[in-house]
């Protein structure tokens, strides 16, 4: 039985939306796209390099989907500790207009049994079942309890505008912190598992 894990990049005010470049996502007319690119270094390479190391297989949203077989396919060296396993290993994508991806090892998921797909996916996974980016699949399993761990790789910029991976209404729920970095670029790296809901009190009581 496989974890379900999700990575993703994000702002100081919490925008997922777009880290890699200007047309990667223009939803809502977004003007911001590239803003992780000033801070990408060699450490936050290295924490990627350790993630997809430990993946076993990959639950992408559609335009994550089309934008990693837009590149990765085309990434042949074996060396390469990331290409090498999005290439070898299954993918699995919640759509329902994606109807015959070309991408070698793809299976796509979706309808109204889409939660007993990504359980079943994740049983069959021997290793992590990674989410990476896929900002509305994420709000989806975070309000299903679905995650089991959250590796938040935070930029020092603020945008005040963009896609947010929390959004307002969404489950209070309280996480364990199991692994912090930060790299030279200024990237605050941090791994939580949940922990429960929220509680509440008053400090001082």
């Amino acid at each position: 039985m496989g974890k379900l894990t999700l990575t993703t990049f994000l702002t100081l005010d919490g925008v997922v939306q777009a880290p890699g470049g200007p047309q990667e996502d223009t939803d809502g007319g977004f003007e911001y796209g590239g803003w992780l690119t000033p801070f990408a270094d060699e450490g936050m390479g290295e924490f990627m390099t350790e993630v997809f190391d430990r993946a076993g297989a990959f639950l992408l949203g559609r335009r994550t989907y089309e934008i990693f077989a837009g590149y990765w396919p085309a990434q042949t060296d074996p060396a390469d500790p990331i290409a090498s396993r999005l290439n070898a290993l299954p993918k699995y994508v919640a759509s329902t207009t994606l109807k015959e991806p070309a991408w070698a090892g793809t299976t796509v998921i979706d309808g109204e049994h889409l939660q007993a797909e990504v359980v079943r996916a994740k049983d069959a996974t021997d290793g992590e079942l990674q989410v990476h980016g896929s900002a509305l699949l994420a709000q989806w399993l975070l309000a299903r309890d679905l995650v089991e761990e959250l590796n938040l790789l935070t930029f020092p910029v603020f945008l005040g505008a963009g896609r947010r991976l929390f959004p307002v209404g969404g489950l209070p729920t309280a996480y364990e912190l199991t692994h912090s970095r930060t790299t030279g670029g200024g990237a605050a790296i941090h791994t939580y598992r949940p922990a429960g809901r929220a509680t509440f009190g008053t400090i001082g009581a």
